[in-house]
C-alpha cells in the first residue's frame, strides 16, 4: 500500500519543474524564439521527458506562458487601481503605471515576440488589452486635461510609448541601460507631452511614495508574522 505523504514530495518536485520551465521559457525564448523544446529542457536542467510531461507540445508551453502574463498584468491593474484613478493626476497616473508595468515588463515583451509567429496577434491582444485599456484611459484623462498632446489619438499614442517601453526593456536586457524603471517612467512621461522638469519631479514623488508604501507593507507583515509567532508561543 502506498503512502500518501509519499506523494507530497512528488507534487512538490513537479510544481517546482514546471516553474522553473517556464521561468527558464520567459528568459530564453525572449532571446531566441527559434528555440526547441528539447533546448529549452536542456536549459532547464530537466530531461525530456519531464518537459513534455508538463507541455506536451509548443502550443501547450505558449499557452501557460500566456495565461502566466495575463495573471501577472491582472494582478499588477489590481495593485495599482487606487493610483490609476481620476483623483491622481494624469503624469503621476501615468508614471503609476510604468513602475507597475515595470516588474512584469520581460512578460510583456515575450508576447509581443512571439505574438506574429506562435500565439497569434489576437491571443496576445487579448491578454493585453486590460493593460493597454489602462494606459490609454490615463492618457486620454491627461489630453483633456491639457498634461499631454494631443496631436495622437490616446489609443494611438499608448502603442507608441508600448513599443518605446518595450525597446528600453530591451536595452536594459543587453546590458546598455541600468533601470529600475524610473528613467523609463521620466522618458515615458516626456514623451506624452509633460516638460522634462516636471516629469521628473512625477515621478521622484512617485517614487518616493511607492518606497513608503513598500516599507509600510513590509512593517505590517512583520507584525503579523510577530503576532502569529506570540500566539503560538502562548498556546504552547
Amino acid at each position: 500500500m502506498t503512502k500518501p505523504m509519499a506523494r507530497v514530495p512528488q507534487r512538490r518536485n513537479a510544481r517546482s519543474n514546471r516553474a522553473r520551465i517556464l521561468a527558464t521559457a520567459r528568459q530564453e525564448l525572449g532571446r531566441n524564439p527559434d528555440m526547441t523544446l528539447e533546448e529549452l529542457a536542456r536549459a532547464s536542467g530537466v530531461v525530456r521527458r519531464t518537459l513534455f510531461g508538463h507541455f506536451p507540445g509548443r502550443a501547450a508551453l505558449l499557452e501557460a506562458l500566456a495565461e502566466e502574463a495575463s495573471e501577472s498584468l491582472r494582478s499588477m491593474l489590481d495593485a495599482g487601481a487606487a493610483h490609476f484613478g481620476s483623483d491622481e493626476p494624469a503624469e503621476r497616473a501615468l508614471a503609476y503605471f510604468v513602475f507597475s508595468i515595470w516588474p512584469v515588463g520581460d512578460r510583456y515583451r515575450l508576447l509581443l515576440a512571439l505574438a506574429r509567429r506562435d500565439l497569434g496577434a489576437e491571443r496576445v491582444a487579448e491578454v493585453l488589452a486590460p493593460a493597454r485599456a489602462g494606459g490609454t484611459a490615463i492618457l486620454e484623462r491627461g489630453q483633456r486635461d491639457g498634461v499631454f498632446h494631443s496631436h495622437l489619438p490616446p489609443a494611438v499614442l499608448s502603442a507608441g510609448l508600448e513599443a518605446m517601453t518595450v525597446a528600453l526593456l530591451e536595452e536594459v536586457n543587453t546590458g546598455a541601460l541600468e533601470d529600475d524603471g524610473t528613467r523609463t517612467a521620466v522618458a515615458t512621461l516626456i514623451a506624452a507631452g509633460v516638460p522634462e522638469q516636471k516629469a521628473r519631479a512625477a515621478v521622484d514623488a512617485v517614487a518616493s511614495t511607492l518606497a513608503t508604501e513598500a516599507t509600510e507593507a513590509t512593517e505590517a507583515t512583520e507584525a503579523t508574522e510577530a503576532t502569529d509567532a506570540a500566539e503560538v508561543a502562548a498556546d504552547d
